[in-house]
């Protein structure tokens, strides 16, 4: 049985990570799984516009599994997670998380790597590597003060406290909540609302804002006038058809 589960349908790639009876925890092997569908991710840009990561079952994902690494299972390389979260980040295409259950330390680095969290209900959103005299390297010491700002990460990894759904919407950890059960069709509906959109734009915003919070106030400017993609093959058709249905 994959690991991680791939659906693909009408431009919208759904990944889904399996292992519900360990709560997702990120084994070296999920982990082999995860990236393979990502480097396929990174050239198809013409048939998939927006990908949506997830997890079946109660859980979003427990973290890193440390009886797998304990049970010598080894990733191929030293970096290789971190380097496969790097490569989430990098997606050409949009990326939407929707996290239910636990999203802690390993889990909560992954969720970081995608461009907007959408939270179901039962969602809790924990750093916890306190807890077990480990330090980050997965790119939680960055990416999680540019989502809550300095203060509020430093407080939520020094502290390893859980922050539920409604907080994650409120510090802008996540984008919105909405029950669990309404959770898969609510991020699919968003997705669509994208995918209705330019790809070519859809892309080019992301590259955009991502470049943009790597640089300087000025420099981000200079960066988008030098370097946007600009109009896509299709927008004389677009135009023309504004308003139309």
């Amino acid at each position: 049985m994959a690991l991680v589960e791939r659906h693909d349908d009408n431009g919208l790639c759904i990944l889904t990570l399996n292992r519900p009876e360990a709560l997702n925890a990120l084994s070296p092997k999920l982990v082999m799984e995860l990236r393979d569908h990502v480097d396929a991710l990174h050239r198809q840009t013409d048939e998939i516009g927006v990908v949506i990561l997830r997890a079946e079952g109660r859980s979003f994902c427990a973290g890193n599994d440390l009886k797998a690494i304990q049970s010598g299972e080894e990733a191929p390389t030293p970096n290789y997670q971190s380097d496969t979260v790097d490569l989430i980040e990098r997606l050409p295409q949009p990326v939407i998380g929707a996290v239910q259950g636990h999203c802690y330390t390993g889990g909560l680095e992954l969720a970081l790597s995608v461009d907007l969290i959408v939270a179901g209900s039962s969602a809790k959103f924990a750093d916890t590597h306190g807890k077990w005299g480990m330090t980050p390297r997965w790119g939680m010491s960055r990416r999680l003060p540019d989502r809550v700002g300095v203060q509020r990460a430093k407080e939520m990894m020094y502290s390893g406290r859980v922050v539920g759904a409604e907080e994650a919407v409120k510090i802008g950890l996540a984008v919105e909540t909405v029950p669990d059960e309404q959770l898969q069709d609510h991020v699919i509906a968003m997705a669509r609302t994208f995918l209705a959109n330019s790809w070519h734009t859809l892309r080019g915003d992301k590259m955009l804002v991502n470049e943009g919070q790597n640089r300087g106030h000025a420099d981000a400017l200079t960066f988008e006038r030098a370097h946007s993609p600009g109009r896509s093959p299709d927008v004389a058709e677009r135009v023309k058809n504004f308003g139309k249905g």
